[in-house]
């Protein structure tokens, strides 16, 4: 009774023993039916087809962008400063005020100017009553007056000295007693002396030095007139104009106190636009021009603008050549002195083979190389050149042709003359739906 159960034990061993021998028969019998097709091959077995998408290289155009760090300027401004110096007298706008050109901004103390003008007035005025009074004795009638006063004195004068050659003549015969002919003698010359006074004021009359006098008169009448203009334009410069329209940006003075010599009353920016001053490499400087398009990162999304200025010089402390782009600010969301991204489109290069940045791949040499399959789904190794970049999209300058298949996903690691099968690129939804379905089995 007790050798019962060694005997069974045996007997399974044995029965385990049997069952793992036959089943190591089976499992040779299959690569010794599969041995000749192995032997065709060279002995090795063939490697499965590489999967990989791909894209036609073709003819096409892309833009030689140009980016640089920008600093961004308002599109004028101005420094409101006092010609005079004389204390505030008000301010009439604060800061973040808007303004228009030709507004009065501030007042200055102007009592005494106010003053110096009242006198430069008169005194104009009373050059030109003296002008006046200079000019009229020069009028036709006066000169008429006076060659009739020397006819009339000429006409006295002769009949004076008539009277007087006749008593000469009658005192001779003695007829005449002397104190008569003396009595003549006298009235000839009275008359001689009335005829000499018109004659000279008649001359006066028609004299070059009467001109002079009315043109020295002319001359006071204009000085005085000079005066008085200096003088109501320094009154003018007590009240103080924008000379632009835009934003009051700083406010540096108040009622009561006196303005620096020089120095800034009110300051003034006009940020209806802006300007983005750019440092740009003297290399790809060379490309830009005026009027090219450039756009601007701004807060509302990228905004466009302009290329206004390309320094004519380089500056020597960067080697950089700074580039203005101006673009309208509409709500003035853009200040001055933010920084801001550049973009210039400096030209636009047709009829360029175009492929995507990620057909790009690294050679063993170090240059830039892509993967070209042919109809036979063959991959070939492809060394290029390259031109610009334009986002995703890259210029191939030499090494490809228009028509040529490059791999754009799955050439990283892929050899050349490598079987490859070609895959339709997954669109943006069935990548979506794919990740959704995963998500659900999750």
């Amino acid at each position: 009774m007790r050798k019962k159960p060694m005997r069974w034990k045996i007997l399974l061993v044995l029965t385990m023993i049997a069952a793992g021998a036959l089943l190591a028969g089976c499992g040779k019998a299959k690569p010794a039916a599969d041995a000749p097709a192995a032997a065709a091959a060279g002995g090795e077995a063939p490697e499965a087809p590489t999967p990989v998408t791909v894209e036609t290289a073709n003819l096409g155009a892309i833009d030689h962008v140009v980016t640089a760090d920008a600093v961004l300027y308002p599109i004028n401004q101005a420094n409101v400063t006092a010609k005079i110096s004389s204390p505030v007298k008000r301010v009439l706008v604060n800061r973040g005020d808007h303004v228009r050109a030709g507004q009065l901004l501030a007042e200055l103390e102007s009592g005494d100017l106010a003053a110096a003008a009242n006198e430069s007035n008169s005194q104009l005025e009373q050059t030109q009553a003296a002008y006046q009074t200079l000019t009229g004795a020069t009028v036709p009638e006066d000169k008429t007056k006076a060659q009739t006063d020397v006819e009339t004195a000429k006409q006295v004068l002769d009949a004076a000295k008539k009277v007087y050659d006749s008593r000469v003549a009658l005192q001779k015969e003695g007829a005449l007693a002397q104190k008569l002919v003396d009595d003549a003698k006298v009235a000839v010359v009275q008359a001689q002396a009335q005829f000499d006074t018109a004659q000279r004021h008649l001359e006066a009359l028609n004299q070059v030095s009467q001109r002079e006098s009315i043109r020295g008169a002319q001359a006071q009448i204009n000085a005085a007139k000079a005066h008085y203009e200096n003088s109501a334009v320094q009154l003018s410069y007590a009240q103080i104009h924008s000379p632009i329209a835009g934003v009051v940006s700083d406010r540096l003075v108040y009622p009561g106190e006196m303005p620096p010599s020089g120095g800034p009353i009110l300051s003034i920016v006009d940020i209806s636009q802006v300007v983005a001053r750019a440092n740009v490499p003297v290399k790809e400087a060379t490309s830009i021009r005026v009027g090219r398009p450039a756009r601007i990162a701004g807060p509302d999304g990228d905004l466009a603008g302009k290329v206004t200025v390309v320094s004519p010089s380089v500056d020597s402390s960067t080697t950089t050549v700074e580039v203005w782009v101006q673009l309208p600010n509409p709500g003035e969301r853009l200040k001055p002195g933010g920084t801001v991204r550049v973009s210039i489109i400096a030209e636009t290069i047709q009829n360029t083979i175009v492929v995507p940045a990620t057909a790009l791949l690294n050679s063993d040499e170090g240059g830039p190389k892509v993967m070209v399959i042919d109809k036979g789904s063959v991959a070939h190794e492809r060394k290029i050149s390259v031109g610009v970049r334009q986002g995703d999209r890259v210029q191939i300058v030499s090494g490809l042709t228009a028509g040529d298949q490059v791999v754009t996903s799955g050439g990283l690691g892929l050899e050349d003359k490598a079987k490859v099968v070609i895959q339709q690129p997954k669109n943006e939804e069935e990548d979506e739906d794919a990740d959704k379905e995963e998500d659900d089995k999750k």
